[in-house]
């Protein structure tokens, strides 16, 4: 009997269709996997959560488009983990303090005699500003 020279890692046949990057799991979709979705049957629950680390048989990995039109059966529950390193989105308080802080900073200040003035002038624990900055005076002063 011939030995075999291949390593016993190598497929006999060289493969372009294995991707090392998982895939969705839906049928005709080809595109880079997101999220992992498990279902809890005892508790009627979806979990759809960040990218497992390795693809288990009892898992689906899905895409973003099918990840945010996923939805449950009647009875059941969709429960989404948000993964903690990916990016937030703003909240709407946050734009509308992002918002107020350039109009702060774009409004003309007059300037008195001392270089103080509008509205910080009248604060006798500010001892200096600069630009958006404020020098306070401590308070045993």
């Amino acid at each position: 009997m011939r030995e075999s020279r291949r390593s016993p890692l190598k497929s006999a046949v060289p493969s372009n269709i294995v991707s090392p990057v998982r895939r969705c799991s839906r049928t005709a979709c080809g595109r880079p996997a997101v999220a992992t979705l498990t279902y809890v049957y005892a508790d009627s629950t979806a979990v759809l959560g960040p990218l497992a680390t390795y693809a288990e048989p009892h898992c689906y990995d899905l895409c973003a488009e099918h990840s945010e039109r996923l939805t449950a059966p009647r009875g059941w529950e969709v429960v989404r983990l948000s993964d903690p390193s990916a990016p937030t989105r703003p909240s709407g308080d946050d734009l509308e303090a992002l918002a107020n802080a350039v109009r702060e900073a774009a409004r003309p200040q007059d300037r008195g005699a001392d270089g103080r003035g509008g509205p910080y002038a009248a604060d006798p624990m500010e001892v200096a500003r600069r630009g958006h900055l404020r020098v306070l005076r401590s308070p045993d002063s």
